[in-house]
Parts: C-alpha cells; sequence; structure tokens
C-alpha cells in the first residue's frame, strides 16, 4: 500500500515576517513582535533568537537591551497579519485542493495526488511561489501521517540545510532512519500531547516519540485514552487524524482588549463595550452567523489590592440576529448595570454565543412574518452589507458608531504600530 503524504506548510516567525514584507531593510536584523498593550515578546525574527531574546518575555524588561541591539520592536498589528495569512492561504489552494487550514500561520495540505511529482521539489515550488507572491517564507515538512508532519516541519526548522523542506516519506524505507529521527524527537514536542500528558509518560519512561510509537496500544489507550492511542498510530506512519475541510463551527465570538490606560469613567467603559460590540457583530456576519446570547463582562487589575471588582452579565436575545444597532443596544444596557465608580478598571469584554448559521436558520412554526416585518429585516441587512463593504474597502472605522468615541483614551497602547499597508487606503505604502 502507498503511502499517504501530508504536507505541514509553516510561515516562519510569521508577525515578524509579515513586518518585513514592506520593510526589506529588516531582512539579516533583529525583529520582534509584542503582544497587546506592547506588554510581552511573542515574536522573535531568527536573529533575535540568536541574540536570546526570550518568548513571552516582558518588553519594558528587555527595552534597553533590544535598543542597545539594535532590534526593530513592531507592536502587533492584527489587521496585516490577518490579510497577509489570507493570501498565504490562497496561493497554498492553488497547489492542492485537499487542504486544512490549522492556524494563522500554519496549514495541512494532502499531497497523496501528487506523488507522479517529486514531493520534495512540489513542495519546493508550493514554498517558493508563497514567498514570490507574498513576501512570506515558509517551512514545508512532509510526512505519511498530519503527526509527523508536524515533526518533519520542526526537524525542517532546525535543520539550515533543508532548504525550507524536509520530506520524511524519502526515509520510510530505512526503519532504522526513522528510528533514529523519533528516538530524537522529545515527547515534550510532539503535536497532541501536553505538559500534563508528557509528564505522565516520564513517570513510566517513555521520554521519546520511538517510544510513545511502540507501546502497545491497550497501555496507550489506558494511560492516555483514544487520543494518546492515535497519536501513537501517527507516529507509526497510520493515518488516524484526519483532515478538517472546513473549520469547526464556532461555539462563541469574544471580543475585548486590556485598557491602554486604566478606566474609571463609565463613559469610557461604554465606548469600548460599543466598540467591542461592533468588531463581534462583524466577525458574525463575516462567518455568516447569528447569536441568540450576548454577555458583557469588567473587570480590575487582579494585581491591585483593595481595588477589586470583576462582574459579568448576560441576557438572551428574543430572536438570534447579527444586526449592530440591536446588539450595541443590549450591550450597552449590560455594562450600565455591572460597572460600579470608584474602580479602575482594566478590561472590558463582549462575547456573543448560542451561535447559529444564517443559511441554515431554524424558523417557527406558529411565527408569521408580516410584510412590514419582512421589509425592515431586508432593510437591516442591505445596511450591514453596505457598511461591512465600505469598512472592508476603505478601512476599519471608515463608517462607525458615534458611541465608539473618537479620541478613544482607552485605547490599547501601541506606541511601535506599523501601517496598516493592506486593508486600509490611507495607510498604502508610497514609492517615491
Amino acid at each position: 500500500m502507498s503511502l499517504a503524504a501530508y504536507a505541514l506548510v509553516d510561515c516562519n516567525n510569521f508577525y515578524c515576517s509579515c513586518e518585513r514584507v514592506f520593510r526589506p531593510d529588516l531582512v539579516g536584523k533583529p525583529v520582534i513582535v509584542l503582544s497587546n498593550n506592547d506588554g510581552c515578546i511573542i515574536s522573535r525574527s531568527n536573529e533575535a533568537k540568536a541574540l536570546g531574546v526570550k518568548m513571552a518575555a516582558p518588553y519594558f524588561k528587555q527595552k534597553r537591551f533590544l535598543e542597545q541591539n539594535g532590534v526593530a520592536v513592531f507592536s502587533s498589528n492584527y489587521p496585516l497579519y490577518g490579510d497577509l495569512s489570507e493570501r498565504v492561504m490562497h496561493v497554498l489552494r492553488t497547489f492542492c485542493p485537499e487542504m486544512e487550514v490549522y492556524s494563522i500561520d500554519e496549514a495541512f495540505l494532502r499531497l497523496d495526488g501528487f506523488t507522479a511529482h517529486n514531493l520534495h521539489e512540489y513542495a519546493q515550488r508550493i514554498r517558493d511561489t508563497v514567498y514570490t507572491w507574498t513576501g512570506i517564507p515558509v517551512s514545508i515538512g512532509i510526512a505519511p501521517t498530519k503527526t509527523l508532519a508536524k515533526i518533519a516541519s520542526h526537524i525542517c526548522k532546525k535543520t539550515p540545510d533543508s532548504s525550507g523542506v524536509f520530506t520524511m516519506n524519502a526515509l520510510w524505507n530505512n526503519p532504522a532512519q526513522v528510528d533514529t529521527l523519533l528516538e530524537s524527537i522529545s515527547v515534550n514536542d510532539i503535536w497532541g500531547i501536553g505538559r500534563k500528558s508528557a509528564e505522565k509518560l516520564a513517570n513510566y519512561g517513555v521520554t521519546t516519540a520511538r517510544q510513545l510509537r511502540d507501546k502497545e496500544n491497550a497501555w496507550l489507550q489506558k494511560k492516555l485514552t483514544v487520543t494518546g492511542l492515535y497519536t501513537a498510530l501517527e507516529l507509526r506512519g497510520i493515518p488516524s487524524i484526519l483532515l478538517e475541510d472546513a473549520a469547526p463551527a464556532r461555539k462563541s465570538i469574544r471580543s475585548s482588549r486590556s485598557f491602554g490606560i486604566p478606566v474609571t469613567e463609565r463613559k469610557d467603559a461604554l465606548e469600548a463595550t460599543i466598540a467591542y460590540t461592533v468588531r463581534a457583530a462583524e466577525k458574525l456576519r463575516r462567518e455568516e452567523l447569528l447569536a441568540t446570547t450576548l454577555s458583557v463582562f469588567i473587570k480590575t487589575n487582579k494585581h491591585r489590592p483593595g481595588d477589586q471588582h470583576v462582574e459579568y452579565c448576560a441576557c438572551t436575545l428574543d430572536k438570534p440576529t447579527d444586526y449592530t444597532p440591536l446588539l450595541v443596544h443590549h450591550a450597552s444596557n449590560l455594562l450600565q448595570k455591572i460597572f460600579r465608580s470608584g474602580h479602575e478598571y482594566q478590561k472590558v469584554g463582549v462575547l456573543l454565543s448560542g451561535l447559529e448559521s444564517k443559511l441554515n436558520q431554524q424558523g417557527s412554526l406558529f411565527e408569521i412574518v408580516s410584510p412590514a416585518t419582512q421589509q425592515q429585516l431586508e432593510s437591516e441587512s442591505r445596511l450591514m452589507h453596505v457598511t461591512d463593504a465600505i469598512n472592508k474597502k476603505f478601512g476599519r472605522g471608515t463608517v462607525q458608531y458615534a458611541g465608539e468615541g473618537l479620541g478613544q483614551p482607552w485605547k490599547m497602547k501601541q506606541e511601535r504600530l506599523s501601517p496598516r499597508y493592506t486593508t486600509d487606503w490611507a495607510e498604502l505604502r508610497e514609492v517615491d
């Protein structure tokens, strides 16, 4: 039986690579990207890693070191990263129809149907095309299963002479080579093995991928449940984790951010709540979903003794909806109920849940929709469609709700934010 062929395409240091697309002067130089409110380091270029910059290190503690070593520092620019991710995924689909978008910077491809090609060369073509069309460098690991493809991708990144592609299928006829390779992989680095499972395995003397692969099925299912058994089967080259053509249906949509400065005024908290509700409603419509429940929460900084207030409030909507003005109305009422003067708030957030597909909405047997009501629903839908289209074409916030505020002093701190080169006309790169 011929081997399956799964490829994991992984964008290298994705956020840093996105920043470099429009800043070619930074290629070969250390770059880092910060988390929300410029808190911690969440992405590092290879050059930054070589300097010893640690992942998740607080920025304020590293600031002087970064300046002394000429490290380029960026606030997280999610509109840019999301758009470039979509472009990368679009390129990948031109090479392979069987594809699973695993995360913003990773995708699995099923390459079984391309065995007439040299898989290594075909993957190299994919890699070169992605870079040429998007400017994003990727690594590609190919193996008989998704779990092994993850390992192959990991090896690819750690092997400078791999040219960005590592094909495990080429080793499969040499069991000794496969054994040596899996013996070099810690169970901590296996996709699907969490920290607690790794600790449990270590107690039984299982510390490498090879040792996990060679355990008996009954033992694996008893100690790690069927999920652990599937992982071991995958390590043996038996596909047990299928490709997901479509992402699992969302159960909820959350929109929240920590404030750039502590918020004490009800007006500022209300503006933020409305702004986050607007963002959540946009996501609802983009994914053709309707919400049946709306929740709002507010919290102070848990590290500030004597100033503690955390509260959550929810309401069930009369009908599932994606209509922003209605959601804003309910979110505003909920915030008014839970806000307490005298506190310095750190964060507010909105959660939409009880999500239903807009395309397959279940109507009520006894509900009669009058022509006037139907006309109003259609009018609301057109209004949302036009608003979304304008903001998509000219940039988020081109059309916004008055309740979101103009100055927004509470807005997330982004002192090192790069332009939204691909999603805002006003921030397009200018060429002399």
